[in-house]
């Protein structure tokens, strides 16, 4: 490593960085804005055209009655499990042990709704229909999040899908999507947004991820459900004076993004593959099913790091900003394909994955 660089240093510095659209700076809410009517009102109190337009549109293409939208996706989905608890008087969802609302919410269903959240299948592997077959006691909703970013972005069979919103559905329990990466895996089903909302009683999306917007999220399902979600909205502090900066980034970047999910999609295949067979560096999965995908390596965090600077600076290719370790004495990271994989020469990534076999090697005799 050069001097006192770090891993995110080097990632900036990079000339090319192979994930994501870009940085995410005032440069994106400018380049909406810009392109925005100049007559544009802002929304107030969530009413106003830009809000009611934006949400009438993510309804329509999501296949859902209603949609309203909301400050951050957190706030969305502790919501959607809240109305689905009340509707059947009993606050007991299901969710995997890996889904954002457990690990990264600081228990906020358990501590402002009093919500009991039933952990599914083990942190591994994905939920099963089996595994809610077998699920003891009621529950009022489960959560599925498609993909299962946690563990690489995985993906169940459609099949496995359909059956589990049908087993739902004759038990009298909603099913709720968490897809803040929805948009990104319609290309791996062969299907549409709306077509996989269908199995789904409630839907978020993010505008934030894939889309690239500045934040904001999108809640949807038919028009008695999204009319409580506007009380809570409120009751949580999310019904704002103005929404408009976020709704107008998500609208541009959505238009701008969305028809390009196939080639994300595309070009995550393409970025796993160069790391095939690279000494101890594995994909999961080992296809992407969406425009993501983790990289593990059988080194800690502290002997990857150095190897990764390395690579940045000797081929200018930024493969990421970040590492976590894991128990094993391990550490894996996370890539997402946006805009700026597109520009990266082909032998430059050649060049960048051939380093890091070599310094892979060296470590790890």
């Amino acid at each position: 490593m050069s001097g006192s660089q770090t891993l995110s240093e080097a990632f900036k510095q990079a000339a090319y960085p192979v994930g994501g659209h870009g940085a995410r700076d005032i440069q994106v809410l400018k380049q909406a804005i810009a392109e925005a009517p100049g007559n544009t009102a802002s929304d107030m109190y969530g009413q106003g055209k830009v809000i009611e337009d934006f949400q009438s549109k993510m309804a329509a293409y999501l296949g859902k009655e209603s949609a309203v939208f909301f400050p951050s996706g957190t706030m969305a989905q502790q919501i959607a499990l809240r109305i689905w608890c009340d509707e059947k008087g009993l606050k007991r969802v299901a969710y995997h042990p890996l889904c954002h609302l457990e690990i990264h919410e600081q228990d906020a269903v358990k501590e402002l709704h009093q919500i009991e959240p039933i952990l599914l299948a083990n942190k591994d592997r994905l939920i099963t229909l089996k595994d809610v077959q077998v699920l003891e006691g009621e529950i009022s909703c489960l959560l599925l999040e498609l993909p299962q970013r946690e563990i690489g972005g995985q993906l169940p069979p459609y099949e496995e899908l359909e059956a589990i919103s049908a087993y739902c559905r004759d038990q009298g329990v909603r099913l709720h999507l968490d897809g803040a990466r929805l948009f990104e895996i319609t290309p791996y089903y062969g299907k549409s947004a709306a077509a996989i909302c269908a199995l789904f009683d409630s839907v978020y999306v993010s505008f934030y991820k894939g889309i690239g917007g500045i934040a904001g999220a999108i809640l949807a399902g038919d028009s008695g459900f999204t009319e409580q979600s506007k009380v809570w909205k409120k009751r949580h502090g999310g019904d704002l004076i103005s929404l408009y900066p976020y709704i107008i980034s998500s609208d541009y970047y959505f238009d701008q993004r969305i028809g390009k999910m196939e080639q994300y999609y595309e070009e995550a295949k393409e970025l796993a593959a160069y790391f095939d067979g690279l000494e101890g560096v594995s994909v999961l999965p080992e296809i992407p099913v969406s425009n993501m995908f983790h990289v593990h390596f059988k080194l800690p965090e502290e002997q990857v790091v150095p190897i990764l600077v390395q690579v940045a600076e000797a081929t200018g290719v930024g493969l990421t900003n970040w590492l976590r370790e894991r128990e094993t004495g391990t550490c894996y990271t996370e890539i997402s394909i946006g805009d700026r994989y597109a520009g990266v020469p082909k032998e430059k990534i050649r060049a960048a994955v051939r380093l890091l076999d070599e310094k892979m090697k060296e470590a790890m005799k």
